[in-house]
Protein backbone atom coordinates (compact mmCIF):
# COMPACT_ATOMS: atom_id res chain seq x y z
CA UNK A 1 0.00 0.00 0.00
CA UNK A 2 3.48 2.55 0.42
CA UNK A 3 3.78 1.82 -3.41
CA UNK A 4 -0.06 3.24 -3.79
CA UNK A 5 0.60 6.43 -1.46
CA UNK A 6 4.14 7.11 -3.18
CA UNK A 7 2.34 6.82 -7.16
CA UNK A 8 -0.67 9.45 -6.02
CA UNK A 9 1.94 11.45 -4.55
CA UNK A 10 4.04 11.59 -7.82
CA UNK A 11 0.89 11.81 -9.92
CA UNK A 12 -0.02 14.61 -8.36
CA UNK A 13 2.98 17.06 -8.30
CA UNK A 14 2.96 15.43 -12.05
CA UNK A 15 -0.36 17.37 -12.94
CA UNK A 16 0.11 20.06 -10.74
CA UNK A 17 -0.95 23.40 -12.26
CA UNK A 18 -0.85 26.67 -10.11
CA UNK A 19 1.10 26.43 -7.21
CA UNK A 20 0.42 22.36 -6.95
CA UNK A 21 -2.70 20.77 -5.62
CA UNK A 22 -2.36 18.44 -3.16
CA UNK A 23 -4.58 15.21 -4.28
CA UNK A 24 -5.34 12.73 -1.16
CA UNK A 25 -6.41 8.99 -1.98
CA UNK A 26 -8.38 6.62 0.32
CA UNK A 27 -7.69 3.07 -1.81
CA UNK A 28 -10.21 0.20 -1.91
CA UNK A 29 -9.22 -1.19 1.72
CA UNK A 30 -9.22 2.08 3.33
CA UNK A 31 -11.44 3.30 5.23
CA UNK A 32 -12.37 6.55 7.20
CA UNK A 33 -15.18 7.11 9.88
CA UNK A 34 -14.78 10.84 11.12
CA UNK A 35 -14.84 14.24 9.48
CA UNK A 36 -12.04 15.16 6.91
CA UNK A 37 -11.06 18.68 5.72
CA UNK A 38 -9.18 18.88 2.75
CA UNK A 39 -7.77 21.59 0.97
CA UNK A 40 -7.20 19.92 -2.62
CA UNK A 41 -8.31 16.85 -4.23
CA UNK A 42 -9.69 13.39 -3.08
CA UNK A 43 -10.31 10.56 -4.76
CA UNK A 44 -12.01 7.44 -2.86
CA UNK A 45 -12.03 4.06 -3.35
CA UNK A 46 -13.12 2.71 -0.47
CA UNK A 47 -15.57 2.89 2.67
CA UNK A 48 -15.97 6.27 4.37
CA UNK A 49 -18.90 7.42 7.13
CA UNK A 50 -18.89 10.41 8.75
CA UNK A 51 -18.62 14.28 6.99
CA UNK A 52 -16.26 15.66 4.34
CA UNK A 53 -14.90 19.12 3.17
CA UNK A 54 -13.02 19.19 0.34
CA UNK A 55 -11.89 22.50 -1.23
CA UNK A 56 -11.29 21.13 -4.57
CA UNK A 57 -12.56 18.39 -6.25
CA UNK A 58 -14.34 15.14 -5.05
CA UNK A 59 -14.12 11.96 -7.12
CA UNK A 60 -16.28 8.82 -5.74
CA UNK A 61 -14.98 5.82 -7.67
CA UNK A 62 -17.01 2.39 -8.40
CA UNK A 63 -15.71 0.77 -5.56
CA UNK A 64 -16.17 3.31 -3.04
CA UNK A 65 -19.15 3.45 -0.02
CA UNK A 66 -19.77 6.95 0.99
CA UNK A 67 -22.42 7.51 4.26
CA UNK A 68 -21.29 11.14 4.50
CA UNK A 69 -22.34 14.06 3.88
CA UNK A 70 -20.16 15.86 1.03
CA UNK A 71 -18.75 19.15 0.12
CA UNK A 72 -16.69 20.15 -2.96
CA UNK A 73 -16.31 21.98 -6.11
CA UNK A 74 -16.97 19.33 -8.32
CA UNK A 75 -17.76 16.59 -7.11
CA UNK A 76 -17.79 13.24 -9.42
CA UNK A 77 -19.71 9.96 -8.33
CA UNK A 78 -19.16 6.83 -9.93
CA UNK A 79 -20.03 4.39 -6.89
CA UNK A 80 -22.64 4.68 -3.81
CA UNK A 81 -23.47 7.54 -2.17
CA UNK A 82 -25.50 7.98 1.18
CA UNK A 83 -25.89 11.21 2.35
CA UNK A 84 -26.14 15.23 1.20
CA UNK A 85 -23.91 16.66 -1.58
CA UNK A 86 -23.21 19.74 -2.25
CA UNK A 87 -21.13 20.94 -5.21
CA UNK A 88 -19.85 24.54 -5.21
CA UNK A 89 -19.56 23.74 -9.29
CA UNK A 90 -21.05 20.67 -10.26
CA UNK A 91 -21.96 17.43 -9.50
CA UNK A 92 -21.83 14.73 -12.04
CA UNK A 93 -23.20 11.17 -11.53
CA UNK A 94 -21.52 8.94 -13.48
CA UNK A 95 -23.56 5.80 -15.09
CA UNK A 96 -22.66 3.56 -12.10
CA UNK A 97 -23.08 6.00 -9.31
CA UNK A 98 -26.08 6.27 -7.11
CA UNK A 99 -26.77 8.49 -4.63
CA UNK A 100 -29.56 9.28 -1.99
CA UNK A 101 -29.57 12.60 -0.41
CA UNK A 102 -30.22 15.95 -0.45
CA UNK A 103 -28.17 17.59 -3.10
CA UNK A 104 -27.23 21.27 -3.47
CA UNK A 105 -25.37 22.37 -6.91
CA UNK A 106 -24.81 24.74 -9.22
CA UNK A 107 -24.74 22.76 -12.17
CA UNK A 108 -25.82 18.86 -12.74
CA UNK A 109 -24.73 16.33 -15.00
CA UNK A 110 -26.75 12.77 -14.47
CA UNK A 111 -25.08 10.19 -16.90
CA UNK A 112 -27.78 7.22 -18.58
CA UNK A 113 -27.52 4.68 -15.79
CA UNK A 114 -27.20 6.67 -12.59
CA UNK A 115 -29.79 6.75 -9.93
CA UNK A 116 -30.31 10.02 -7.86
CA UNK A 117 -32.87 9.44 -4.97
CA UNK A 118 -33.62 12.75 -3.29
CA UNK A 119 -34.45 16.57 -3.68
CA UNK A 120 -32.29 18.87 -5.62
CA UNK A 121 -31.44 22.74 -4.71
CA UNK A 122 -30.01 24.54 -7.71
CA UNK A 123 -27.77 27.58 -6.75
CA UNK A 124 -25.41 30.02 -8.27
CA UNK A 125 -21.83 28.60 -8.44
CA UNK A 126 -19.40 29.86 -5.87
CA UNK A 127 -15.82 30.33 -6.28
Amino acid sequence: HMAQAEKSAAHSAGTAQNGGTNVVTLGPRDSLNGRLDIHGDLKIHGNVEGELKVSGDVTVEPTATVQASVEGANVNVRGQVNGNVTARKRLTLGGSGRLNGEVKVARLTVEDGATLNGNVTMTPEKG
